[in-house]
């Protein structure tokens, strides 16, 4: 497995923060909705935007792992197989939802 430094999404890791950054201001002020105890439907709303931003998140970086590490390890024959099997238990997974 690479070390971190060779992690493809780290290119845009400045992007990536600021999307959580958002999705956690997000989930702040959904906490803040319940404490005052806000309509059920304007709080579930939120939670399915939070929802989609954390799964757009997931989705890129997903992606760079495609682009990167399961790309690296196929194009030169290292531990593809390895990589496959994760990637496939992480679509499983992000399909469940």
């Amino acid at each position: 497995m690479p070390t971190t430094s060779q992690y493809r999404y780290t290119k845009d890791k400045s992007s990536l923060l600021t999307r959580m950054r958002k999705i956690e201001g997000q989930a702040k002020g959904i906490q803040q909705m319940i404490a005052e105890g806000r309509y059920c439907i304007d709080i579930v709303q939120q939670l399915s935007a939070l929802s989609a931003a954390a799964g757009e998140v997931s989705l890129l970086i997903l992606e760079s792992h495609i682009k990167g590490c399961v790309a690296d390890a196929i194009r030169n024959q290292h531990g593809e197989e390895e990589y496959v099997t994760e990637l496939l238990g992480a679509i499983r997974k992000a399909m469940k939802r």
